[in-house]
């Protein structure tokens, strides 16, 4: 099944991505992300709406993935 992906770590790109069904955010997460990164340090979103780590993705849903703090200057 296809989802919109949109990568808001710095690029802001948006991709459609091929997903299996039945997948979890979090597995969806760490796909993207890394299994180094934590779930707790990024703000989830499915079609605009906060979701939780347990959601599970559904054909043409939006995924956008923003960190909640951002790098700068020391």
């Amino acid at each position: 099944m296809k989802v919109t992906y949109i990568n808001n770590d710095g690029g802001g790109f948006a991709d459609e991505d091929e997903v299996v069904d039945g997948m979890k955010i979090s597995d969806y997460f760490a796909q993207k992300m890394g299994k180094e990164a934590s779930v707790g340090d990024y703000q989830i979103h499915v079609n605009r709406m906060p979701v939780p780590a347990s959601h599970t993705i559904q054909h043409g849903d939006v995924v956008s993935i923003t960190p909640k703090k951002y790098g700068g200057a020391a």
